[in-house]
């Protein structure tokens, strides 16, 4: 009890998670030492994750990943010793869990696995979840930390089982907010009101809070990140790895996956994962297209041929074509809907028309709109 670093409480990472848990230890009276890999000018911020070991006995870690994990436990292991207890909250496939552990304990260090569930809001209220592994002594020492930034532990067991916990309820979570995108896209698409639609799911038996959180600003096209499309998107390929190397076949983990793949690739990845509603969610096409004059598409366009133009003049091409051949015989419809069956007459399959064409082409290259 006499070494002035026993209460020291270091806290590495200060993304949304971690700046709370910082905040709530310094409220609850634990002189609290941070690092980060970008430097930030808050109070305490020291140069390294060895110098957080050298003034702190208990070190929380709130790294994003499996390679950021072990490269702050490489960091940390010169300097710890019997005396650490390193808290590992990053949610990371097991196996790089386990990994994190033996760097540690080879120090002869404690070490607990404490993945946590709770976005920003339930860490800013100090009610975060812990799913923990590790002894029994680790664990009961780790507890007054813990408490600090939460409102339950969950003991799960060893090193490791934690994190196979978290990365299953994060499936979960990611297939819940994928389906109410495509229930959106169902209940716009039939015209009637959204409103409508989060009023019946407040009293239906699916309801769930992260629904009753999510719904509200997916109508609103609020994406202030709570928990990012980046980091779900890492919880969904450890989800997919592990069903690999089990042969399990996860349908639903492998759509919702590729949808957040998808807003990654637009440029969405530091976006709330709930933004997967873009892709669904749209202003009402008019019914009928006016064609715009060509002299205002030379404006708008500043005459730049894009590839769309290209396929768009291809397309149009083709109907002129196939249209000229009808008064020699019957033809093919362009676009020939089924197979087997015989093909309708030329003068009963409108032409397509190049607006008709242009705002599918926008639809799917925007993602959204």
């Amino acid at each position: 009890m006499s070494d002035p670093t026993h209460k020291n409480i270091g806290v590495i990472g200060l993304g949304i998670i971690g700046r709370a848990v910082a905040g709530h230890l310094r409220r609850k009276g634990f002189p609290v030492f941070v690092w980060n890999r970008s430097p930030r000018p808050v109070p305490n911020f020291v140069g390294s994750p060895g110098e957080v070991a050298g003034v702190c006995n208990f070190i929380q870690i709130f790294v994003s990943d499996d390679e950021a994990l072990l490269q702050t436990v490489e960091q940390l292991s010169e300097s710890l010793t019997p005396r650490h207890l390193v808290l590992a909250h990053s949610t990371v496939a097991p196996d790089s869990m386990r990994a994190a552990a033996e760097i540690v304990e080879r120090r002869r260090a404690r070490f607990v696995e404490a993945s946590f569930t709770g976005s920003k809001l339930a860490a800013e209220k100090g009610e975060l979840v812990y799913y923990v592994g590790g002894t029994a002594t680790a664990l009961r020492e780790a507890r007054p930390i813990l408490e600090a930034s939460s409102k339950e532990i969950v003991e799960i067991g060893t090193v490791g089982e934690a994190s196979a916990i978290k990365i299953a309820t994060n499936m979960i979570t990611a297939a819940n907010v994928q389906a109410a995108a495509e229930a959106l896209a169902l209940i716009q698409a039939l015209g009637l009101p959204l409103e409508k639609f989060v009023e019946a799911m407040r009293a239906n038996a699916s309801h769930s809070a992260t629904l009753a959180m999510k719904l509200p600003k997916m109508l609103d096209r609020d994406f202030e990140p709570h928990f990012s499309v980046k980091h779900m998107l890492k919880d969904m390929q450890i989800a997919s790895q592990i069903a690999l190397s089990h042969y399990l076949d996860l349908g639903l983990t492998a759509a919702a996956r590729d949808q957040l793949v998808e807003q990654m690739q637009w440029g969405h990845g530091d976006d709330d994962y709930s933004s997967v509603v873009r892709k669904y969610l749209h202003e009402p096409t008019p019914a009928f297209y006016e064609e715009p004059q060509a002299e205002e598409q030379a404006e708008e366009q500043g005459e730049e041929a894009s590839a769309s133009e290209l396929i768009i003049g291809s397309a149009e091409h083709e109907a002129e074509k196939r249209e000229d051949m009808g008064a020699a015989g019957s033809q093919e419809p362009l676009l020939a809907l089924g197979g087997g069956g015989s093909a309708a007459p030329a003068e009963t399959t409108p032409p397509l028309r190049r607006g008709f064409l242009k705002q599918l082409l926008s639809r799917f290259s925007s993602g959204q709109e």
